[in-house]
């Protein structure tokens, strides 16, 4: 297959590497020259600089991970030309033009996976299994939190000028970090409510938001909770899930959980030997792969990157308004 990457800084080139391994080598780039990396790993590839041209080569998949601002003016003309979407998380900043990728995607049958990679992780697949089973009860309440310092994600550049911490290219930490949202609608069930409050409080030198506190209703009577900020030294990424029959705690910086039953006890999921970061990114582009080809049904499609920014925009609306409570 021929594969399109729009956006080449440090998500793009994982999404090379990763194809790459897979061995996809047909790979197009379609470039900006925005990028704060250095050529040297991609000057192999050819690349246009207008975006009808690189489609013009018919790619049958363009992966999108060019800031989130930016994705739609990619996607959906991507869509129109009948090309599969792999669309980085968020899906954009906002409802705007969705409706016309939606209808491009569906006019042309195109196959479409957003990278919400924390569903590949072997543990919280793990974990949805659990639940949905429902050896542990009935789910009652939820807590994801992620702190992790802005200044220490792209080493190489000024963090002042990164996309995460630009409101022009769809940065802030609620869009930039909803990977919670994501993955506990994933595992929980749908959302319906939100209230929340956001805001600027650390001396980053940003002008977006750099924490949130946001409490989610869900349609089931779960009750959640999600923390996210860019000022934590050193990082912590964990989620906790209480249920009627039991715990369940997970860090990601071990990728392990541990699992509390009321009658067996503790125990505990490993990740398997071996098992780095990457291999989320891995699974997710084989998957991607296998969707294409028909093979597999997508684990997270346009409708769940629809409603992950549906709830993302609540926050905002509840923050705009007092932490009022939000209908989704």
């Amino acid at each position: 297959m021929k594969f399109l990457i729009a956006g080449s800084g440090s998500i793009g080139r994982r999404h090379i590497r990763n194809l790459l391994a897979l061995g996809e080598k047909d790979i197009l780039l379609y470039r900006t020259h925005q990028s704060t990396l250095s050529d040297e790993e991609i000057n192999q590839f050819p690349f246009e600089t207008d975006l009808q041209a690189a489609l013009a080569w018919h790619p049958d998949a363009v992966i999108i991970s060019n800031p989130t601002s930016k994705h739609l003016d990619v996607a959906i003309l991507a869509a129109a030309a009948g090309c599969h979407l792999l669309i980085e998380k968020p899906v954009s900043g906002s409802l705007d033009r969705l409706d016309i990728l939606e209808e491009k995607v569906f006019n042309m049958a195109c196959k479409t996976l957003i990278g919400f990679q924390f569903r590949f992780h072997p543990v919280l697949k793990q974990i949805k299994e659990l639940l949905s089973e429902g050896s542990l009860g009935r789910v009652l309440s939820a807590q994801a939190h992620w702190g992790e310092y802005l200044p220490g994600w792209h080493p190489w550049e000024d963090y002042r000028g990164g996309y995460a911490a630009r409101n022009d290219l769809g940065g802030g930490v609620v869009l930039t970090l909803c990977h919670p949202i994501d993955y506990l609608r994933w595992l929980i069930g749908e959302i319906d409510m939100v209230s929340a409050k956001v805001g600027k409080i650390s001396d980053l030198e940003i002008a977006v938001e750099d924490n949130a506190e946001i409490t989610l209703g869900f349609e089931n009577g779960c009750v959640g909770h999600v923390h996210l900020d860019y000022y934590q030294q050193p990082a912590e990424h964990w989620l906790e899930i209480t249920t009627t029959q039991g715990h369940i705690r997970w860090n990601n910086a071990s990728g392990a959980a541990e699992i509390y039953h009321i009658e067996h006890g503790w125990s505990r999921l490993e990740p398997p030997s071996g098992f780095e970061r990457n291999d989320l990114f891995f699974s997710e582009m084989r998957h991607f792969i296998e969707v294409i080809k028909g093979n597999e049904e997508s684990l997270c499609d346009l409708s769940d990157g629809k409603k992950a920014l549906e709830i993302v925009l609540a926050v905002y609306q509840s923050s705009m308004e007092d932490s009022r409570s939000v209908s989704i």
